[in-house]
């Protein structure tokens, strides 16, 4: 039990020092983050539309969208991560600036980046993820189906009823997503 503490311990230093929550980040102005983080949103779109041109148009046809990046560490048996994100209402162009964590359980070492973009077929699945945040304790592997057309949303895990999600790596747009143990909640600091 001592060794579990030790290492949770541990990865929240990592997490905590790798993923800029140290006090010399935090003296970032309020619209210095929101203006990064609509810079590492618009990037993101960019490299996703590039491996998966038809996002665009799924992200187009949406009520709305999130956008998140994310750093993690995992040592041992237990592993963390945080991240930041906004979400974009696409009828008023409303934002709503985010944050995220994670908790992972399972033998491993390693550092990942990596980003998320939700898409929300309805104003109601927006509205849900915005106003009551989410947490995700499962795992996708599986071809969704946009608006009960029919046609498979390349690259994109079904979630839920009318929630897409696609996770980017360096490597492109990941076929398996994991997202155990995560919250998303409002960051009451930009918004």
């Amino acid at each position: 039990m001592r060794h579990v503490q030790a290492a949770v311990t541990l990865v929240a230093a990592l997490s905590t020092g790798l993923l800029g929550w140290a006090p010399a980040a935090s003296a970032k102005s309020p619209d210095k983050e929101r203006a990064e983080i609509r810079q590492m949103s618009e990037k993101v779109l960019t490299k996703l539309y590039s491996v998966e041109p038809g996002a665009k148009k799924v992200i187009e046809g949406s009520a709305g969208y999130a956008v998140f990046s994310n750093f993690g560490t995992k040592i041992l048996v237990v592993g963390g991560g945080a991240g930041k994100g906004i979400a974009i209402n696409r009828k008023t162009r409303a934002e709503t600036f985010m944050k995220m964590v994670e908790l992972q359980t399972g033998l491993g070492f390693g550092v990942k980046k990596f980003q998320l973009v939700w898409v929300f077929a309805s104003q109601k699945a927006l509205d849900e993820f915005v106003n009551s945040g989410w947490e995700f304790g499962g795992q996708a592997t599986a071809a969704a189906q946009y608006q009960g057309e029919g046609a498979a949303t390349q690259g994109a895990l079904s979630v839920s009823p009318g929630v897409w999600l696609y996770q980017l790596t360096d490597d492109g747009l990941a076929l398996e997503l994991t997202v155990k143990g995560t919250k998303y909640y409002k960051d009451d600091d930009l918004n």
